[in-house]
């Protein structure tokens, strides 16, 4: 979560202790300050065995970073030089494994798939899926199949006309129900 995340939470919980404090229950500081009733008897509980202390936000959750700033940057200098630079030459995606293995390399430091991406979104970069195609594929005949076969293939779909929501059966005239207003008039 972002700082601004973190103080925003905060200040929910500090305007939660401000209402336990005039003896509101959490009920009604739930639907005042819309959050859940859970999470207001969870701040009543923090607050009478801590006070508003026990609200304060803790800083950031989750575990630490294993890579120091100064490696931060390094990394991100790193990715912007591009895979190739560091021995993927195949095509030009940093992929989230890629990272990984970049990072064992040049910080002897074990990330997990997952792990990396994280680190790639909080340094501004998005991990890219490379495409997969089979080394045989020809794209030439792709492509003429899509144009000429494919349109005899496909067809044209359903005729316009009444339907039915039965699975069985056509709707038919008679089965069709009858305008209100005929129906009666005649």
């Amino acid at each position: 979560m972002t700082v601004a995340g973190r103080q925003r939470r905060e200040s929910l919980r500090m305007q939660a202790a401000e209402l336990f404090e005039q003896k509101i229950k959490p009920p009604e500081v739930a639907r005042r300050l819309r959050v859940s009733r859970k999470s207001a008897y969870r701040w009543h509980q923090l607050w009478r065995e801590g006070g508003v202390q026990g609200l304060a936000s803790r800083g950031a959750s989750g575990s630490r970073c294993r890579l120091s700033p100064r490696c931060l940057e390094k990394l991100s200098m790193y990715l912007d030089e591009g895979p190739a630079a560091h021995g993927w030459v195949e095509d030009q995606a940093w992929t989230a494994a890629r990272v990984a293995t970049l990072i064992g390399r040049k910080f002897h430091v074990s990330y997990s798939v997952s792990g990396a991406t994280r680190l790639m979104h909080r340094l501004g970069f998005s991990p890219q899926v490379p495409a997969r195609r089979v080394a045989e594929r020809d794209e030439q005949a792709v492509t003429v199949w899509k144009e000429a076969t494919w349109a005899e293939v496909k067809g044209f779909g359903r005729p316009a006309g009444a339907t039915s929501a039965s699975r069985t059966r056509q709707a038919s005239p008679a089965s069709r129900p009858k305008d209100a207003l005929g129906a009666g008039a005649a």
